[in-house]
């Protein structure tokens, strides 16, 4: 058993909560066991200056930790975004857009901004999930107006983290697993099974392509429940269950 009693395979808790606030055109909270992470969806009538006239729309993301979302106050990013969030917020845009058929958006921008109230491992892949369900709100009206064809999504897309630990490949990494890893994993997919990203780094120790292979094998089995946990949020937002 893990550190909070899960087994090996299995996922923290999760809940999305749609509707989260009002003023944003798709808005949720997602939680993933102690990670919370609140995401807005935001429609602009524009595109940026460099995609103007190329009859696309774009799909991008904001990504903060909020000040007492981990153990120690982190400092507000005022003098521009360090290392860690530009990354983060770069993977959750890449991703998202692979969600979206930017032709059919039209000149429209989406921006979804992910802000983590409470970090408790796995911030960057819990709103990468919670934010393609905020997108899909967001895109759902638009198309409830005739403004976009049904199918400018695509695909839906969720993401999960995994690692190894004492040579064992563990799904869902909590922060007490996730800083002491002998290498950690966050994974991107469509709902088809492709794969949008990969990223996986050692520490301190090298690992085998088998133990990378079990980890894809795992995350897979991980982000097809969240695939299905998204769809039956959007059902249920879709019929006014929530």
């Amino acid at each position: 058993m893990r550190v909070d009693g899960r087994r090996w395979n299995e996922i923290r808790p999760v809940r999305m909560i749609p509707g989260f606030v009002d003023y944003p055109e798709g808005s949720v909270l997602i939680e993933m066991g102690g990670t919370r992470v609140l995401c807005n969806a935001s429609l602009e009538a524009s595109v940026p200056a460099w995609l103007a006239g190329a009859k696309s729309g774009w799909v991008t993301a904001e990504y903060a930790l909020l000040p007492r979302s981990t153990h120690q106050r982190t400092r507000r990013e005022t003098r521009g975004f360090g290392g860690r969030t530009q990354e983060i917020r770069r993977l959750i845009g890449r991703s998202l857009r692979a969600a979206v058929d930017l032709t059919k958006l039209g000149e429209r921008t989406i921006i979804v901004d992910c802000d983590v109230l409470q970090a408790d491992g796995g911030t960057r892949t819990a709103s990468i999930t919670g934010g393609y369900v905020a997108l899909a709100l967001a895109l759902g009206d638009l198309v409830n107006q005739g403004s976009v064809p049904p199918d400018v999504l695509t695909t839906p897309v969720a993401a999960i983290s995994a690692g190894l630990v004492d040579g064992q490949a563990l799904l869902d990494l909590c922060y007490e697993e996730d800083s002491s890893a002998d290498a950690d994993f966050n994974v991107v997919m469509t709902g088809d099974g492709r794969l949008v990203e990969v990223q996986g780094s050692a520490e301190g120790a090298t690992f085998s392509r088998g133990s990378l292979d079990s980890v894809l094998d795992l995350v897979t089995q991980g982000i097809d429940q969240l695939l299905a946990q998204q769809q039956e949020v959007l059902r249920a937002a879709a019929e006014g269950r929530v």
